[in-house]
């Protein structure tokens, strides 16, 4: 059995604690947790930084969950730490988070919204379990409120087809209402709002009128839950949709006060649960769903999940075929060419494998590259002219699945310099890069454009093809091509890289 691991969470409502462990069979056993509430999110949401009373408050906390983890036997510098929507926006991060590692010696990690997203989806997965329902089949939103964002998930037959950090939450609503004469009805219109304006920008991710599950994740929905639901398994609940809404109802008539009182919960999390409740209500009438799958989880057990539990290689495949498929999904709401875009992905990983034992890089490369490659001519949905530009653009400012904010920059560098003239090492970006991710977009540049010389036509003309090194070459053999004419004029232009990285002359017969 793996040791205890330790998560804390800096959020827009308080500062959690979970230590815990995963047993051989992957089952979760919660050996110590504790909650701190303070203000962090309602500050920044409204003057963009942390005060300094905040920061004596988020330290002292810290300092709690410090003695509190010695009794474990684990070190700050053990423990996972992790700070989400309001403090990634404050202006005044980086010299709090300093202060945090001199005075605790922990070393707080701000993770992005699709970072959340990979993390909830390990976590969700890990409770559907045994004869619970299957994720895995038919299509699924996956929704989680919290006081600074909304995380969501699309998922058809199985597969992402969307992962969305949405900048609505509890919190940071708050500074739109203080101070306004707005009653429940105002809220209820935003929040619908807001809920149709995003359905318009999912709809050509999947259809939400075809959802059969809607998955929701979070504290409150599992206090929803508890109270008008009923349990599947251990860590699972089920509420139908008609008591849902009751409960919902019935929440937006309670004071605070009340709802400290009747469900045990901090003054903090009272004040924003029943706007919180509200905007899942919104989302799931958007769907046909007529029961609501609740998860008793959060992001603190899916990082404990990917740090105890060593992943399978079914595991590893899942979780890159759901990056690949989110990367797809993208492609499609743009238009892209899907067949020119999987044939030079195909290219790219046959040359990758080829090449794989001088590359001296980790497996994390080989998806980075195959999602480069799907997405490397989506600008063409803004201009053919310059389309390298806009693709990485695009890339840049989208959300996908499974891919940390750095290593969509990767991507997003590999697909501007997979035509042309101009080299990486021109960029100035560039430059600042650290090295390692510097030598990996020169190699995966290098692969990705030979990959897409061999479709130059966009027809596939080439495929079925082996690769193999010889003295100093990178020998391409193409089967039952006679004019390879084009694809040699194409190698001409876009195998000077590749050369110059990796000192093969390519040859293409």
């Amino acid at each position: 059995m793996a040791a205890p691991e330790a998560v804390i969470e800096i959020g827009a409502t308080g500062v959690r604690l979970l230590v815990a462990e995963v047993t051989e069979d992957r089952k979760r056993n919660i050996l110590d947790r504790a909650e701190m509430p303070y203000s962090l999110g309602r500050e920044v949401f409204t003057t963009g930084s942390i005060t300094r009373e905040t920061q004596l408050q988020c330290l002292h906390i810290l300092q709690r969950f410090k003695e509190q983890l010695s009794g474990w036997g684990i070190e700050p510098g053990q423990a996972n730490v992790i700070a989400t929507a309001a403090f990634r926006e404050a202006k005044n991060k980086d010299p709090v988070m300093d202060k945090i590692f001199s005075q605790t010696g922990f070393r707080v990690k701000v993770i992005d919204g699709i970072e959340e997203n990979r993390l909830m989806y390990l976590a969700v997965t890990e409770c559907f379990q045994g004869d619970a329902p299957d994720i895995k089949s038919g299509n699924s939103v996956i929704l989680e409120v919290s006081g600074g964002s909304t995380e969501l998930m699309l998922m058809k037959k199985g597969k992402i087809a969307g992962a969305h950090s949405l900048h609505i939450g509890t919190v940071r609503l708050a500074p739109k209402i203080k101070g306004q004469s707005i009653n429940l009805e105002d809220i209820q219109r935003y929040v619908e709002e807001y809920a149709i304006n995003a359905k318009g920008l999912f709809e050509s991710e999947l259809n939400i009128s075809e959802v059969n599950q809607f998955i929701a994740v979070g504290g409150d929905a599992t206090l929803a839950a508890i109270n008008a639901g009923q349990p599947i398994s251990t860590w699972l609940w089920s509420i139908e949709r008609e008591k849902f809404d009751r409960f919902v109802d019935e929440i937006q008539q309670y004071t605070t006060d009340e709802c400290v009182a009747r469900f045990k919960i901090s003054y903090n999390d009272a004040q924003t649960l029943p706007v919180s409740l509200l905007i899942y209500k919104m989302f799931i009438h958007h769907t046909n769903v007529q029961t609501i799958i609740v998860p008793e989880t959060n992001i603190r057990n899916g990082l404990v999940y990917s740090k105890t539990a060593a992943p399978s290689e079914e595991l590893k495949k899942e979780f890159s075929e759901q990056i690949i498929a989110s990367a797809t999904n993208l492609l499609r709401k743009y238009h892209g060419d899907i067949f020119h875009a999987k044939n030079v992905m195909q290219n790219s990983l046959k040359i990758y494998e080829c090449m794989e034992k001088e590359l001296s890089l980790d497996e994390r490369s080989r998806t980075l590259l195959a999602v480069s490659a799907l997405l490397h001519d989506i600008g063409n949905f803004i201009n053919m002219s310059n389309h390298h530009e806009h693709s990485e653009y695009i890339i840049r400012h989208s959300d996908i699945f499974g891919l940390t904010r750095s290593e969509n920059i990767i991507v997003a560098t590999i697909a501007h310099y997979h035509r042309g003239k101009q080299r990486p090492e021109d960029s100035e970006q560039f430059q600042i890069l650290a090295r390692s991710d510097r030598m990996q977009i020169l190699k995966l540049t290098a692969i990705l454009r030979i990959a897409d010389a061999l479709d130059r036509s966009h027809g596939q003309s080439i495929r079925d093809f082996y690769v193999k090194l010889k003295n100093d070459s990178l020998i391409i053999s193409a089967k039952g091509i006679k004019n390879l004419a084009l694809e040699r004029i194409a190698l001409a232009e876009k195998g000077e890289l590749f050369e110059s990285v990796f000192g093969y002359k390519v040859i293409l017969v």
